[in-house]
């Protein structure tokens, strides 16, 4: 039984890999128009499990916060996250954005998660006086999130890339720490 399942893996893996589009331009990833990151917002997968902000004294005068987040994945295969451009906020109100590029990827094991660790200049778009209203709430929704993707990666390596675009996601359970030194 294990043996039929690995070899009907490897032969659905073999047959993405050589039935892809040969263009190096993948931004046109899309199925029946829609795109791979409207497909994910539909069947409700949300990827970030939890998200940390820290407002320092400075960010009062910067707008600047410093954040983390744990990220899981849902799938069999390895995947790599290169790259994120996110946006985050309440009931349609960008408050938070940022854009990461993570040097040599973020590794999030098969049927795992992993934290991002600290992302610095996360920008408060409202300022933080006005972000301070929504600290009670306990949670964000990620408005739009653009992240470069590599699945079936071995150690960071290699990989199929896959743009993920436009994903969203509601009610992110989120911690804030005020770190006044």
């Amino acid at each position: 039984m294990a043996r039929a399942f690995f070899y009907a893996f490897i032969a659905l893996l073999y047959a993405s890999v050589f039935a892809a589009p040969t263009t190096s331009d993948t931004s046109d990833a899309s199925i029946e128009g829609f795109s791979i990151g409207d497909i994910i917002n539909a069947l409700g997968i949300g990827f970030v499990t939890h998200i940390h902000v820290v407002i320092s004294l400075e960010s009062l005068t910067t707008n600047l916060v410093s954040i983390d987040f744990d990220v899981k994945n849902p799938l069999p295969l390895e995947l790599t996250i290169d790259k994120i451009t996110s946006s985050a906020g309440i009931n349609g109100t960008e408050y938070a954005n940022f854009s990461h590029t993570f040097d040599g990827g973020l590794v999030v094991p098969p049927l795992g998660s992993v934290n991002s660790g600290t992302i610095d200049n996360v920008l408060l778009t409202q300022g933080a006086l006005a972000s301070l209203d929504i600290i009670p709430l306990g949670f964000l929704d990620l408005l739009n999130t653009d992240t470069n993707v590599r699945a079936a990666t071995i150690v960071g390596h290699l990989g199929i890339p896959i743009p993920l675009d436009g994903l969203k996601q509601k009610n992110v359970a989120t911690a804030y720490d005020l770190s006044l030194s």
